[in-house]
This record gives C-alpha cells, sequence and structure tokens, in this order.
C-alpha cells in the first residue's frame, strides 16, 4: 500500500465517520496526506485529520481522533491504530498490505513514482544559453544537469514542457568575439575587451580552412566572416559538448532571429499598447517601477539601437504567444539583479509574474583540486569548462554531484571524493545499490530462483523489520517526485535515492537473505526477498534516470 493509498482509506474512513455522527461532509477536505513518524516505533505512518478537522466540526480531536481510528482499524490492510498526543494517527499497516508494494513496483517499472499532479501545465524551461562566445563554463553545466533533471521530473509529473536554449548571437559580445578571431588569424594579440584562450586560435584555423579567401579581405569584411562562421562553429561544439552531457533541448532559439522578425517592434507596440512606454532625452523607456522596479529601463536608445532589456521582453512576449504559460528561466548568481526588471516586464505586458513568470538563480561551483579551487582550463584559459569536469570525474559524477545540491548554495566539487570507488562518494553509493540489485537477480536466475507469478506471490512473508523499512522507502518514491518538480528542486530525488533507499537497501541485504545457502530449497520467502530486491532495483534506476544518471547492472 503506498502513502497515496493509504490516505485514501483514510479519508475513506472519516467519510464514515462523519455520516454515522451527522456532521457536514462540507467539511472534509478532498484529498488528505500521511506521512512517515520520525520515530519508526510510533507506526508506519501517521495522520492529523484529527486536528485538522476537529475546529470545523466542534468535536473535541482526540474525540474525533478514536472515532476515526475504531474506523480505521476495520479497514483492509491497516494492522492496528493508536492515537498519541492530542488527536495524532499513528498506523501500522500488515505484512501483506505493506509487502503489496513491491509486486505493483515491479509491475510499474519504469512508469512508478510518475503522477499527473502537473497535468494542464505547459511550462517553458530555459537554462544554460550560454554566449556563444567561448565553451561552456562550470556555471552553465551547473544549470544543464539541473535544468535537464528538471524537465525529466516536471514531465514525470505531467506537465507538457518544452525546454530552451536562448542563443545571444546578436550584439557588442559577438562583435567582440569577431574581432578576437580575426586578431588570432592575424597573429596578433587579442583585443583588451576581447577573448583569449587556445579555443580562439582553434576556431580561426578551422574559419580559414573552410573560407580561405577571408585571408586576402579587408579587416571589415574578414570580420564579419569570422563573426558569421566562427559563431556557427562554437554553437556546434557548445551542442555537441551538452549532448555528449547527455543535455538536449527541443529548442534551440536565435535572439538574432528577433530582430530579423521584427518581434521588438512587436513587443514595443503591446507595451505601448498596455500604456506601460515613455519617450524622455530621445530614448524609449519602461515604466518598470510602477510594478517594484528600482528604476525604470531603456529599450531602444536615443541613437535608435535596441538593448538587451528590449531582446528580453520580445523573447519573453514570444514564449507567452507561443502558448506556454509559465516561463521559467534559469541564471546564474550574477542575474541576481534580473528578477526584479524581468518580472517587472511581466506585469508591464498584462501578465501575472507570480504566475507566469519564475526565475531560478543557482549558485557559484568550484572544481577543487588537492583541495584547492582549479581555477584555469587548459583550453578556455579563465575558466573551469564542461569538458574539464567531465575529464576530472565523468559524465555520471558529474551531472550528480551538480543535481546534489540545493541551486541556491554553493558547491565545492572535490575531484578525489568523486572519483572514489568507496561508499562516501555518493554516487557511486546509488550507482552500487543499481549494481548489486541486478547482480542478486542474475545470481538468484542461475540457482532457479525466480520471482515466479504475480498471483503467487506471498508479500505478507516480508515481515521483517528491515523489509518493512524498505518498502516504506520505496512507498515515499512518487511523493518524492511530485515534491521535487513542484518545487524545482531536483536535489530532494538524489538526497532520498542516498538516504533513504540505498541506506534502507544496504539494511535489508545484511539482515535478510534473498538467495539460497548452498542446497538449501528455494521457498516463498527467497521468492518475496526476490520482488522486493528488483522493486529497489526499479526505484534506484527510475530516480537515476531523473538525474541523467545511468544505474550500470555491474561495477
Amino acid at each position: 500500500m503506498t502513502p497515496a493509498e493509504l490516505a485514501s482509506v483514510v479519508l475513506a474512513a472519516a467519510h464514515a465517520v462523519f455520516d454515522q455522527r451527522g456532521l457536514d461532509r462540507a467539511a472534509l477536505p478532498a484529498s488528505t496526506v500521511v506521512e512517515r513518524p520520525r520515530n519508526p516505533e510510533h507506526g508506519d505512518y501517521a495522520s492529523t485529520l484529527a486536528l485538522q478537522l476537529s475546529k470545523k466540526v466542534g468535536v473535541p480531536p482526540r474525540k474525533l481522533a478514536t472515532a476515526l481510528a475504531d474506523e480505521l482499524g476495520r479497514a483492509a490492510g491497516v494492522k492496528s491504530v493508536e492515537i498519541a498526543g492530542p488527536g495524532f494517527l499513528n498506523i501500522r499497516l500488515d505484512a501483506a498490505a505493506a509487502g503489496q508494494l513491491a509486486r505493483m513496483i515491479v509491475e510499474a517499472g519504469s512508469e512508478y513514482g510518475h503522477s499527473d499532479r502537473l497535468a494542464g501545465e505547459k511550462i517553458n524551461l530555459e537554462f544554460v544559453s550560454a554566449n556563444p562566445t567561448g565553451p561552456v563554463h562550470i556555471g552553465g553545466v551547473r544549470w544543464a544537469a539541473v535544468g535537464d533533471a528538471l524537465s525529466r521530473l516536471l514531465r514525470a509529473t505531467g506537465a507538457q514542457v518544452g525546454t530552451e536554449y536562448y542563443f545571444n548571437d546578436a550584439g557588442s559580445q559577438i562583435d567582440r568575439f569577431a574581432r578576437s578571431l580575426l586578431a588570432a588569424a592575424k597573429g596578433e594579440p587579442a583585443p583588451e575587451d576581447g577573448y583569449g584562450g587556445a579555443y580562439i586560435a582553434e576556431i580561426a584555423s578551422e574559419v580559414q580552412a573552410r573560407r580561405p579567401e577571408v585571408r586576402s579581405l579587408d579587416d571589415d569584411a574578414a570580420q564579419e566572416i569570422f563573426r558569421v562562421e566562427g559563431v556557427a562553429l562554437m554553437f556546434d561544439e557548445i551542442r555537441s559538448s551538452l549532448r555528449d552531457f547527455g543535455v538536449e533541448f527541443d529548442t534551440y532559439f536565435n535572439e538574432k532571429d528577433l530582430h530579423d522578425r521584427g518581434e521588438l517592434d512587436l513587443a514595443l507596440a503591446r507595451l505601448r499598447q498596455q500604456g506601460h512606454l515613455y519617450e524622455s532625452e530621445g530614448a524609449t523607456w519602461l515604466r518598470t517601477t510602477d510594478f517594484g522596479d528600482d528604476k525604470d529601463r531603456v529599450l531602444r536608445k536615443s541613437n535608435g539601437e535596441w538593448t538587451y532589456f528590449a531582446a528580453d521582453c520580445a523573447y519573453y512576449l514570444d514564449k507567452r504567444e507561443r502558448g506556454f504559460e509559465r516561463v521559467v528561466i534559469m541564471l546564474g548568481a550574477d542575474h541576481h539583479g534580473y528578477i526584479g526588471r524581468m518580472k517587472a516586464m511581466s506585469a508591464c505586458f498584462g501578465d501575472d509574474p507570480e504566475r507566469n513568470l519564475e526565475i531560478l538563480i543557482g549558485q557559484l561551483v568550484n572544481l577543487l583540486r588537492d583541495g584547492a579551487p582549479m581555477r584555469m582550463s587548459k583550453r578556455a584559459g579563465t575558466v573551469i569548462t564542461l569538458e574539464d569536469l567531465v575529464e576530472a570525474i565523468g559524465v555520471d559524477a558529474a551531472r550528480y554531484a551538480l543535481a546534489r545540491y540545493s541551486s541556491d548554495s554553493p558547491i565545492d566539487i572535490d575531484i578525489e571524493l568523486w572519483t572514489r570507488a568507496t561508499r562516501d562518494n555518493p554516487v557511486y553509493y546509488v550507482q552500487y545499490v543499481a549494481a548489486r540489485t541486478a547482480g542478486v537477480a542474475r545470481n538468484a536466475a542461475e540457482v532457479g530462483l525466480v520471482p515466479g507469478d504475480a498471483e503467487a506471490f506471498r508479500p505478507e512473508l516480508l515481515d521483517h523489520e528491515k523489509e518493512n523499512e524498505l518498502l516504506k522507502a520505496l512507498a515515499e518514491f512518487p511523493a518524492v517526485v511530485a515534491t521535487a518538480a513542484e518545487l524545482r528542486e531536483p536535489h530532494r530525488v538524489a538526497r532520498y535515492l542516498e538516504e533513504s533507499v540505498a541506506a534502507s537497501y544496504h539494511r535489508f541485504y545484511d539482515n535478510c537473505r534473498v538467495l539460497p545457502l548452498g542446497d538449501e530449497e528455494v521457498t516463498d520467502l527467497h521468492r518475496a526477498r526476490l520482488w522486493l530486491n528488483n522493486a529497489t532495483r526499479t526505484v534506484i534506476a527510475n530516480g537515476l534516470h531523473l538525474l541523467g544518471v545511468s544505474a550500470p547492472e555491474r561495477m
């Protein structure tokens, strides 16, 4: 029995009690929750429903709890109900009801943990969006891991998600990039405001190989070729490195398209229609202070040039016009000041900033070697890149390490720790359970132990304390997934896999033998435990998949 199923049983008992006592059913909630008590001695699950309803119906909470306990105690699968404190219900399930979960998980397979909690929501999720002026640096890699995991979580809870990479291929940073390529091609130092690093020389060389005529052109014409070809090469490299990291986007959106299609003019017209534009000193301003921003923002300068914020406005409007009800944008720590202006911009379009726009800020990441932060990349010269991180610890460890912590917390990734094949390495600790459960299943097959027909499965045999503990851990997975999606916190899945599932499985494995010893006869208990082993494999694999991490069968 899952927590959701038990919650339905508790609510059904409440309906029966209300009918018996002539109480108004309108006071009953549409749904309720049961939770695991902090102290396992208090039972398998706990409910505060009596406390929640007491004031509404004018019945003392403990008296109401007594009636609920009497009714709930007669429900199938409930072993006992105890009343604690002012009216808490501590519930114990019988072994058969608890053990049935193993079969349900195995039969559900990759769908276990999925729900329709966010069904009907259409979400645009933009992340990484690094400028095409260099390789993806380690801060962007954090968003690649977290953003991709979040997209998987949102889809697993029923949301319709479009992932998006905003490609800034217009503006002054692209001009500096082109000038840097031209300088490298001519054997000159990078411009003072330009870009350095070995990758610049590599791209300049590749452009010349593709377009040999560039060598005979004047600087202006050559710079334009370096701009067009260089940006294309850099973007191809970014896409390739992200793909190797397991991250693909539904849409790669070019900023230049906003300009070419006249969408900045469209956004300006819409904002003018809403009455939030004004002219001052020859420039066009958006009155964002009306919605809490610290100052109004320029959209078009007095010389006719568009500002970056004007493109932000046009891009937001484009997303909304494509039917996305919620726009989620992931930004680095240095973009914290964008929140106020972006929220105000959303309001200027007539949207609800709390509903339609969500901005997540990620903190810094340090890669440590010998206890000291690494500062220089072999290739980029100034920052640590995605390739540097993957080369140091591998894709699985990198994705797990980056998704394991709350995004608003800085991370120090210790190369020595994350490459260690020991249980203090978090990703190894979890993947080891994935491999061990697969190994147990292989070894079981070799000695003729198979789970058998689901109808012959005897869940009531799973009555050992450690079996019960593991079953309760597995039962929490759907709620963990839903909460992680709703709160935009993939790290909850990683911590759950480590602290709940992996830890419980190790204790189960140490105390409850799955395989028969020697010539020992295969019994129904062995088969029941194999079901539980395989259910654990399913949850570990599903959880790691949500983080974009593999669940190896051997280690």
